[in-house]
């Protein structure tokens, strides 16, 4: 449990109040062969801040841990030939098991370019759950299909392939992290976002100077009507 002083926070239009309020803290588990890449990642910005507050629990699982022989073997080559690597199943439901035994309600995600495309819906989705997540990072050719056994769900961040899971993993874990209540700290910030509805972008934004290389800022964010202002704002959301 982590304890957060702070403002109340609002995710899709629901109000929480964290102040002086313990809140579960959300746990991420990533289990990767390339913990390294993660550890700046979660120790900077947002994701610092989640983890600081006690609202956020990042922790990486490095899949050679389980590997198999003296050479702590991760993959083999495909059954049927083929070019590539395979990262073999026994090694991952050893990894998803240690997972569980830290969290065992945890729901798992397999990253894979043959998942359901990853989309600020789902980001809400995952996030309203609570339950931890535990992330499973592909490499080389893929994985032994066996594995998707444990998999509650497979997820996509676009139409193209990538080198391996790590960077959907940190993707995901920043959408979802950033509509933990508390993590933001603006009431309205993650409600009034793009695509927070599904389909809007969000209006531009300016700030200081007023006038910068001939180009100003909208008199009318500069007038001070609340109400001319929202009503700028909601004719500018695309």
């Amino acid at each position: 449990m982590g304890t957060y002083e702070g403002k109340k926070n609002s995710v899709k239009g629901v109000l929480f109040d964290v102040i002086r309020y313990n809140l579960p803290s959300m746990k991420f588990q990533i289990i990767t062969i390339f913990p390294e890449m993660f550890e700046p990642v979660f120790g900077t910005g947002m994701l610092r801040k989640a983890k600081e507050q006690g609202l956020a629990q990042f922790n990486v699982i490095n899949l050679r841990d389980f590997g198999i022989g003296p050479r702590q073997s991760v993959d083999d080559i495909p059954y049927g030939g083929g070019d590539g690597m395979v990262l073999r199943p026994e090694p991952l439901f050893a990894a998803v098991g240690h997972a569980k035994q830290n969290d065992t309600d945890a729901e798992v995600l397999l990253m894979t370019p043959r998942g359901d495309t990853f989309v600020q819906a789902t980001a809400q989705e995952l996030a309203a759950t609570n339950k931890g997540k535990i992330f499973i990072c592909g490499r080389y050719e893929g994985y032994d299909e066996r594995i998707t056994s444990l998999v509650d769900r497979q997820l996509s961040v676009g139409d193209y392939v990538l080198t391996g899971g790590e960077i959907p993993a940190m993707l995901i874990t920043d959408a979802i992290t950033r509509l933990i209540p508390g993590v933001l700290g603006g009431e309205t910030s993650a409600e009034l976002e793009s695509f927070s509805d599904g389909k809007t972008k969000e209006h531009a934004h300016y700030t200081r100077p007023e006038t910068f290389e001939g180009m100003s800022v909208p008199p009318v964010l500069l007038s001070g009507n609340h109400a001319e202002i929202a009503k700028w704002r909601e004719q500018n959301n695309l």
